[in-house]
């Protein structure tokens, strides 16, 4: 099959790459060439624009940083729509809000093509291994046509219903992944402030019901130090504001959404936007004046 690829990221180019490992010819773009080398090197081919890529797909893949990169790539002169041909299957692996979703299906329609949200969880580690969650919402007949095709990227591919239903669900993943950052931070700093020890707390909470996942991520992020991304506080602040904007959209309370938000914008406003997404849990080490290290 005809597979086209666009946003060669840390998570884009391992997932193209587990694509093209299934046997399928790819096609791929990024804005930067550069990183998309060492596909073209393995045998993809390299498209001039998306609209150049989808004219070459069956099949299409975006994995982009922000909804508006999403819907330039899709509705842009350039863009996946002015090259696509009817029947083709636009999946965006993106954490995307709905709205933008539907605008780029409803200018998709009247050519016959396909597009679905397919928004990705596990990480970067995930993307190359292949383990990724997929949340997908659409058509239910074409995401079982291309179901084999997901599989290739990911181990548990989920039909979460209609068009932007796989992105109501992956942003309230984030919210949670991402608010479990600044409410594991406040209870870890308040251990050591009373005098525990950081692999003490650690091993204590790792055997009960206090267990996170992102917990999990600390010993060789936060207890280290390191910062490094991973996941960039800058798209986990995006994140978060997806979830607050869906919730003034449906008139809900998202008190502690809003204050995980804040917290974001000002680690943001710090500067620490390019670091990882961890990264916010040191406005609570500086409040708390105690440092989450081993």
């Amino acid at each position: 099959m005809n597979i086209g690829f666009i946003g060669i990221g840390r998570m884009g180019r391992f997932m193209a790459r587990n694509l093209a490992k299934g046997g399928h010819s790819l096609t791929v773009f990024d804005t930067q060439r550069e990183a998309a080398q060492e596909l073209v090197s393995q045998g993809a081919s390299w498209a001039e624009s998306p609209r150049a890529v989808a004219a070459a797909s069956q099949v299409l893949f975006t994995a982009l940083p922000r909804p508006q990169d999403v819907e330039a790539v899709a509705l842009g002169e350039c863009g996946i729509l002015n090259g696509a041909t009817a029947g083709l299957a636009y999946f965006d692996l993106s954490t995307t809000d709905p709205d933008t979703i539907h605008r780029i299906a409803a200018a998709a329609k009247p050519k016959g093509i396909h597009v679905l949200d397919a928004p990705v969880s596990g990480g970067v580690s995930g993307a190359e291994q292949a383990t990724l969650c997929i949340m997908v919402g659409g058509d239910q007949s074409v995401y079982m046509s291309f179901k084999p095709i997901l599989e290739l990227i990911g181990e548990k591919v989920i039909y979460c219903g209609e068009q932007g239903m796989g992105s109501v669900c992956k942003i309230v993943n984030n919210l949670i992944n991402l608010g479990n950052y600044v409410l594991v931070s406040e209870a870890l700093t308040l251990g050591l402030k009373a005098g525990a020890q950081t692999e003490t707390l650690f091993e204590a909470i790792s055997h009960s019901s206090g267990n996170t996942e992102c917990m999990q991520e600390f010993p060789a992020s936060l207890f280290q130090g390191n910062f490094e991304p991973g996941f960039q506080l800058d798209l986990g602040a995006k994140d978060v504001g997806l979830a607050t904007e869906l919730g003034r959209q449906l008139c809900m309370p998202m008190e502690l959404a809003n204050i995980i938000e804040q917290r974001f914008t000002e680690a943001r406003n710090r500067g620490w936007g390019p670091l990882a997404s961890v990264s916010v849990t040191r406005l609570q080490e500086e409040r708390a004046g105690v440092k989450i290290r081993v």
